[in-house]
């Protein structure tokens, strides 16, 4: 059977999956990326819906920022102003050209999923979420620090800040690029869970005396996975925090355990 019939099967014709177990194991685990890839999509779809949410919240901060310039290394005003704090749904803004706060305070600020922006006296600071360490692990700590001594801070306006971000637009290519780096992720957890699916497979599939081994079960597995890998898919575009190791699990197992009926038995000696 070939490799397109085997996808086909997958689909619509589950006893085809019977030859699953002979395919070689590269085209498995080709195949196995392309689930990976489809299950990445809700996470970049995610990610795109953040960075959208923040352009337009910084828009929304910048213009409660009254104009300044910088001047020796700090924030100058053309007019009096005093520090403010501003919250919108993504980012909380510290505004201190007074120099009353600190970065211990901007780092206090941040709640959640929230990103911190201090625009402190002496230096601008950004406070990112540090789950699982993930930022300290990236840039060596969660909070960045900028000079404002430093290009291109130095010649830092609040006219510039505003034209810069009306006229950013996202590149054409960063889609493509985050969905290749929700690959691997994806890949490892979606391999992790159809490992376990297979050792549950291998023992039903002896259990009933079938002729198998661990890798024919994990390669049929694989091609089990399509249809509860779709559907998972489909419900974490909209439900972002669902579990879908479970799903692919108990669905997979249960198409695998329909294709069960069409390996070879195992031959009891008889008396």
């Amino acid at each position: 059977m070939t490799f397109r019939q085997l996808i086909k099967g997958s689909l619509f014709r589950f006893e085809d999956l019977k030859s699953a177990k002979d395919t070689p194991f590269w085209k498995s685990i080709v195949y196995l990326l392309g689930l990976s890839l489809l299950l990445a999509i809700p996470s970049v779809y995610q990610a795109l819906q953040v960075m959208n949410q923040i352009k337009t919240d910084s828009l929304e901060i910048v213009e409660k920022i009254p104009d300044f310039k910088i001047e020796d290394g700090e924030i100058k005003t053309t007019k009096p102003e005093k520090g403010f704090i501003y919250q919108t749904d993504s980012i909380i803004l510290t505004f201190d050209p007074e120099g009353k706060r600190t970065q211990k305070d901007v780092e206090k600020d941040l709640v959640g999923n929230y990103f911190s922006v201090g625009l402190l006296k002496n230096q601008a600071l950004l406070v990112l979420p540090d789950y699982g360490g993930v930022s300290s692990a990236m840039f060596g700590d969660n909070v960045l620090k900028f000079s404002y001594k430093q290009e291109p801070f130095k010649n830092m306006t609040g006219d510039k800040i505003r034209d810069g971000l009306e006229d950013w637009e996202m590149p054409v290519w960063t889609p493509l690029v985050m969905l290749l780096a929700g690959i691997y992720p994806s890949f490892i957890n979606l391999f992790v869970t159809l490992v376990f699916a297979g050792i549950a497979g291998m023992i039903v599939a002896k259990l009933r005396l079938r002729r198998v081994t661990f890798f024919d079960c994990f390669k049929t597995i694989i091609f089990c996975a399509t249809i509860p890998t779709i559907l998972a898919t489909i419900i974490l575009l909209f439900q972002p925090n669902f579990d879908s190791s479970l799903l692919i699990t108990f669905i997979s197992l249960f198409i695998f355990l329909r294709v069960t009926h069409y390996f070879p038995k195992i031959e009891l000696p008889t008396n």
